[in-house]
């Protein structure tokens, strides 16, 4: 049905559903809102917001290291958007447990996924379900406190093995050696400083297949490394090969030449003898590594007691390709952080190949690859976990645009009235939260964190806490909630 009469106007807005409130989705939200043809007073929209999770911001909340220094950039960008009031909120609702695609198509005339990537991407190589073999992004989740994840996390490991030259990979790396009273000045909750606290490591050792000029960690992320106190960086010479790709890159792209003269300054101010270097804890940095199997011993069968790698050169391009030497390194722990992979959302379309919704710009397709008209997806979900918060600004942008295009040919949402969803939730008994509801989680955990500053001291140690990160999913909702209810 045309919505060039009915939908659009003051008398009934364009209704919009956006499942993910992390980056993607609130860009994409912001950028409707901020359309010309809204702007200009052609096109009226109502936006809704839904999470799985009871607190907005997706992976800023759940997938960045607590100590990462964009955050709060981040997620003040993101604050100012949901806090004017014209995009509502609901958490603690799951698309496809709580409501369905059936139930938003009958209250919305679009709908855009932006639920991005949260489970870590494969590796098949031998020994990589052994005891003490772990997924990066699972142990990112524990670190930030995700709700529907374990409360503990086996730190036991002296000497670990970080497999993977990207942020996580450092994100990973950087926590694993850190000291637990320097994480204090962050959001970290209790059960995670008190982990990694009693955490005995002595080494974290981080492995790349390619050189030192293929790394995807940005600068900033490399920097962060050497801001750890009772850290020692090492690196190894025999690690430090530059083709003809290489040195383009490097003449070229100036990330690349910043990176490059990173390490090549480190490496050039590290002593000849390490024995001189005397940090409690070392953090490795080893490039034109591929990993081959992680093995077990005789001692502890079953448990990681190592990992092979052979050893990579590059080929003139950039990549890398065997040597056939091989090289073992004693680890009793080995994390995976070479990506994210996407979940398949039920009753859409899945390129399982690809983790994405299958989409061609933003618009959804189904099975015989024709557009599902009102249905669009965004972020990690869309392209795959790639690129940084520009690019995701850029997804949206593309995904909008084309809903926008698409709007006189939405399918007609038989339920549109604003109230119909709230009815649908209560009826269903879910114990949604709102802004209102983050608002009082968010005042919660920063009192949280203001108590234990005026105590003097938290576990201990002399800090001041901006906040403490509330972990248990029922506690989130109850503060939430409850908060809601005292200011009616």
């Amino acid at each position: 049905m045309s919505s060039s009469t009915t939908v659009g106007t003051a008398a009934r807005p364009l209704r919009v559903a956006v499942v993910g409130s992390g980056p993607a989705g609130v860009y994409a939200a912001d950028i409707l809102t901020k359309s010309e043809a809204v702007k200009s007073g052609e096109l009226t929209v109502s936006i809704d917001l839904f999470d799985r999770y009871p607190a907005p911001y997706g992976l800023i909340r759940y997938g960045v290291a607590p100590d990462h220094p964009r955050i709060k950039g981040i997620v003040n960008a993101l604050h100012k958007v949901l806090d004017r009031g014209d995009i509502r909120f609901f958490g603690n609702v799951d698309y496809g447990t709580d409501i369905s695609i059936e139930d938003l198509r009958t209250h919305y005339d679009a709908v855009i996924f932006a639920t991005g990537a949260i489970k870590d991407a494969d590796l098949n190589i031998p020994g990589i379900e052994l005891e003490g073999s772990f997924g990066g992004a699972d142990f990112v989740s524990w670190y930030d406190g995700h709700p529907d994840v374990p409360r503990e996390w086996p730190l036991e490991a002296t000497s670990v093995a970080v497999l993977g030259n990207g942020n996580v990979a450092l994100d990973v790396a950087r926590v694993l050696s850190k000291h637990a009273d320097d994480l204090l000045v962050t959001e970290i909750p209790d059960n995670v400083y008190a982990g990694l606290k009693a955490s005995p490591v002595t080494d974290v050792h981080v492995f790349g297949r390619r050189g030192p000029a293929q790394v995807k960690f940005t600068p900033l992320e490399l920097r962060e490394l050497s801001h750890s106190k009772d850290v020692d960086i090492i690196l190894y010479a025999e690690d430090f090969e530059f083709d003809e790709e290489s040195d383009r890159q490097i003449q070229t792209n100036n990330q690349t030449k910043t990176m490059v003269g990173t390490l090549t300054n480190w490496i050039a101010e590290q002593p000849e003898d390490l024995s001189e270097l005397k940090a409690s804890r070392r953090l490795h940095l080893h490039f034109l590594h591929s990993p081959v199997e992680i093995v077990d011993s005789a001692e502890a069968p079953g448990k990681v007691a190592a990992i092979k790698f052979e050893r990579t050169e590059l080929d003139g391009t950039g990549n890398a390709r065997g040597t056939g030497e091989f090289i073992d390194y004693p680890v009793e722990a080995v994390y995976r952080a070479i990506g994210y992979f996407g979940s398949a959302l039920p009753d859409v379309e899945f390129d399982h190949r690809r983790g994405v919704v299958a989409n061609d710009g933003g618009r959804v397709l189904d099975a015989s690859g024709e557009h599902v008209p009102g249905l669009y997806a965004t972020g990690w979900i869309k392209r795959g976990p790639i690129g940084l918060i520009g690019h995701t600004k850029g997804d949206a942008l593309e995904t909008v645009t084309y809903l926008l295009e698409d709007r006189e040919n939405l399918p007609f949402a038989p339920a549109p009235e604003a109230d119909a969803v709230v009815e649908l939730l209560d009826a269903r008994g879910v114990k949604f939260t709102s802004w209102e509801g983050w608002l009082a989680l968010d005042a919660h955990e920063l009192a949280l964190g203001a108590a234990a500053s005026d105590a003097g001291t938290s576990h201990g140690v002399e800090v001041q806490r901006e906040r403490i990160k509330v972990v248990p999913r029922e506690d989130m909702v109850d503060i939430s909630r409850d908060g809601v209810a005292a200011q009616v």
